[in-house]
């Protein structure tokens, strides 16, 4: 019988472990600018993406896990708190699936100096040839 209660045991834990979300972080980024990690979520939270303005000019995104309660809101943020002065507006967007808030895609800067090496090499070997 013990054994029967400790594989249930087994069985439950590893599908609780299992149903953790996985989600990137960045707790801010300007324009497409914004560094990820990933977190892993708790109970009663998902994935989301956030994006807004700061002072009305500038853009400000934001990743990571939020309680479902917050999720699909618009948030305003004054700083310091006493004032007046909004300082951004940010609308949080969730998902529910691992990695689901994508992490932002920099292909330029990636691709861009391999192409650029590629591009050297064949011009490199028509010149020595």
């Amino acid at each position: 019988m013990n054994k029967i209660i400790l594989h249930v045991f087994a069985a439950g834990f590893c599908f609780a472990v299992g149903q953790a979300l996985q989600c990137y972080n960045c707790r801010i980024g300007f324009w497409n600018m914004c560094i990820t990690t990933k977190v892993t979520c708790d109970a009663g939270e998902h994935c989301y993406s956030g994006t807004g303005k700061a002072v009305g000019v500038v853009d400000v995104k934001m990743k990571g896990c939020l309680k479902v309660a917050e999720c699909n809101t618009t948030e305003t943020v004054t700083f310091p708190p006493s004032s007046n002065t909004t300082t951004y507006t940010m609308t949080k967007t969730c998902c529910d699936s691992d990695l689901c808030n994508a992490a932002p895609a920099l292909p330029s800067i990636t691709v861009l100096p391999l192409a650029l090496a590629a591009f050297t090499t064949v011009l490199m070997g028509k010149v020595l040839v």
